[in-house]
């Protein structure tokens, strides 16, 4: 008797690790694909800074988009932030994330549901688009809204319609998420802003003597590539919302001309942040689903910025989600997007398979 209950134990407990192996080899090849395809923005020929229009965009398919040939996915469009890339992000080139890995992690998670995630590549001349029009840089804002989102759904089987895209973007992309998303909300239903820059206007530009030499010591665009970070996002800034046509080698105003502030130039900045026209928006972020924001508690300036967001939708009478947590601006922005941003949109996106 106890010879055969100790036979039946082992036999038992034979299954379970054969049932155990079998759920992890299952759990590691829930993997996605990538794709880095060019898509062609029409809106990006003839920009001042040479930059080409056939950018480089990398596209996650979710672990069953090969599997189910029938099956609709909505898409999530996530904005890379100032001097990152669609390559950094998507483990092509080395970077403090690699997207797929984390997305693969997400989509094991209980009641997840799938989805298609795609980045273009916004590396510019400038390090960076900021996601706006501008003739220096060409039409990023329409690229993404609509050239973009065109090419995707007519190459992939999305689900496309509004309800079934979301938005959402890091740093400079959260900027691009909220600057774009308030704007086109038949296209886009639900916004992700991880750790935002550049939402609220400049109190004060900084014009002590040091600034100002390290500023006109950038003459051309080798100085610009030997600059610190402040001076290439403030050159990118003014490609963006302050272009100037007639002035090479960069074809921008920059804020600061012969050590004093140029007031007009600050104007044309201020109108491009999205908390001095978040008013002006208000009806259109009523049509979105579903707006999140975040940002770590040691990331300063932008947590001071969200906190303001807050207040405002606060005001008037939007939900959203909001979460102040403790890091800065990177350490722990994938932990976010796997347990935070993928649930969101999980949670708040279509995914009837009609196309209607």
């Amino acid at each position: 008797m106890i010879k055969r209950t100790l036979q039946n134990s082992l036999v038992i407990t034979f299954c379970c690790l054969l049932a155990f192996s079998a759920h992890s080899q299952e759990s590691r090849n829930q993997q996605g694909t990538v794709e880095r395809i060019k898509v062609h923005g029409k809106g990006l020929e003839g920009n001042l800074s040479g930059d080409s229009p056939d950018r480089n965009v990398s596209i996650y398919l979710p672990p069953s988009y090969k599997k189910d040939r029938k099956r609709r996915y909505p898409v999530v469009y996530l904005l890379h932030g100032f001097t990152d890339s669609d390559a950094k992000l998507y483990g092509f080139e080395p970077h403090w994330m690699n997207l797929p890995d984390v997305l693969n992690k997400a989509f094991t998670g209980d009641n997840v549901k799938e989805m298609i995630v795609v980045t273009p590549n916004a590396f510019t001349r400038f390090q960076g688009s900021m996601y706006s029009n501008s003739v220096t840089i060409g039409n990023w804002e329409n690229f993404v809204a609509k050239e973009l989102v065109a090419y995707i759904d007519s190459h992939y089987r999305t689900i496309p319609k509004a309800t079934s895209r979301g938005l959402a973007g890091h740093s400079m992309g959260g900027y691009g998420a909220m600057r774009i998303g308030q704007k086109y909300p038949e296209i886009f239903s639900a916004l992700y802003l991880l750790s935002p820059c550049c939402l609220a206007p400049d109190k004060n530009m900084p014009q002590d003597s040091a600034f100002i030499a390290r500023l006109e010591a950038v003459q051309t665009p080798a100085d610009l590539g030997k600059a610190d970070f402040f001076t290439k996002i403030l050159f990118a800034s003014a490609a963006a919302w302050s272009p100037n046509p007639s002035k090479s080698p960069f074809f921008i105003d920059l804020p600061i001309e012969n050590g004093k502030v140029q007031p007009f130039v600050m104007a044309k900045w201020t109108a491009n942040r999205p908390l001095a026209t978040i008013d002006q928006h208000i009806f259109n972020i009523r049509k979105l689903n579903a707006i999140a924001f975040d940002a770590g508690s040691e990331d300063k300036g932008i947590a001071a910025s969200i906190q303001e967001l807050d207040k405002i939708l606060d005001n008037y009478g939007i939900k959203y989600f909001y979460e102040e947590y403790e890091g800065d601006h990177i350490n722990r922005v994938a932990e976010r997007i796997e347990t935070k941003m993928v649930n969101f949109f999980s949670e708040n996106l279509s995914f009837n398979q009609s196309r209607e």
